[in-house]
């Protein structure tokens, strides 16, 4: 039977003020106080938590970098947040809840780890990694068993939209969609950055407001053409613009550096000041 056949507990809200005491059970309880007493948490679906759940995974990632155990031990209880956050609703939706999920986890692990818990013998982490993937398709299997068909760009895994622009535009390739060579995503890009300039050109901003979803999918289909020129290059899209968000924020620091010895703030200055001290900064940057 399957764990999902079992009854689904819907925690109940904690009374009062709680104290923080590390356990998951209490947590839960909070959590379910949350959604039944704050406007806020009320009013969200597992859909509208998507870009949450996103944000806090790349804000622990930068934690981990920075190794400032406060900083790590806040955003891996951000992280904890969303799933006790998604638990909540499915268990209010009646479909499962936090023990479902565990359960499920715990099943996987035991499932993909038989040189660990069975007497299968695995002599390396390659051969650990050949075993995982074996199991995985075998999982696949299950799947397509009980009408979770596969298609071949399913093999795309989640991520930021450039990485698995990137990733998809690879998948293809193996299956021969692709050009030769870099000229033909470059030209690619001409003909999608036309054609959102077509949308742009001679509009005023209520024409262009109004016809906005057609503007964002030719927005979109740029930004795809020019993850392919990134592809074509052997350059990794998402670490460049992550270096050119970098780029900016160290640039942007400077100007508010460069304003507060002179006693004045962002809010006090004007795109012409800014944009000398934009030119300043990436002087600086060369001369350092």
């Amino acid at each position: 039977m399957s764990i999902l056949d079992n009854k689904i507990t819907v925690p109940k809200p904690v009374q009062g003020t709680p104290d923080a005491t590390g356990k998951l059970d209490d947590l839960l309880a909070l959590m379910a106080r949350l959604r039944a007493d704050c406007p806020w948490d009320r009013k969200q679906t597992n859909h509208s938590l998507i870009p949450y759940a996103i944000e806090e995974a790349y804000e622990l990632g930068e934690a981990v970098q920075s190794d400032d155990d406060e900083d790590i031990k806040g955003e891996l209880g951000d992280v904890l947040l969303q799933v006790i956050f998604h638990c909540q609703m499915y268990a209010e939706q009646g479909r499962f809840d936090m023990s479902d999920v565990i359960t499920t986890l715990q099943e996987k692990l035991v499932r993909r780890h038989p040189h660990v818990f069975e007497a299968e013998t695995l002599k390396d982490d390659a051969a650990v990694k050949i075993r995982w993937d074996e199991i995985k398709a075998e999982e696949q299997q299950a799947r397509e068993a009980r009408g979770k068909s596969k298609r071949r760009l399913d093999n795309v895994k989640a991520g930021s939209a450039l990485m698995q622009a990137q990733d998809v535009q690879k998948q293809a390739s193996t299956l021969g969609f692709d050009w030769d060579g870099v000229a033909g995503a470059v030209e690619k890009l001409d003909e999608e950055i036309t054609e959102l300039k077509h949308e742009l050109t001679d509009k005023s901003i209520v024409e262009i407001k109004a016809n906005i979803r057609e503007v964002e999918k030719e927005l979109g289909d740029c930004m795809f053409a020019l993850v392919n020129v990134a592809r074509k290059l052997n350059l990794d899209a998402e670490a460049a613009t992550l270096t050119c968000v970098h780029k900016f924020k160290s640039r942007f620091g400077y100007i508010e550096e460069q304003l507060a010895l002179s006693g004045k703030r962002l809010e006090d200055s004007d795109i012409t000041e800014m944009d000398a001290l934009w030119e300043a900064a990436k002087q600086h940057e060369r001369s350092s």
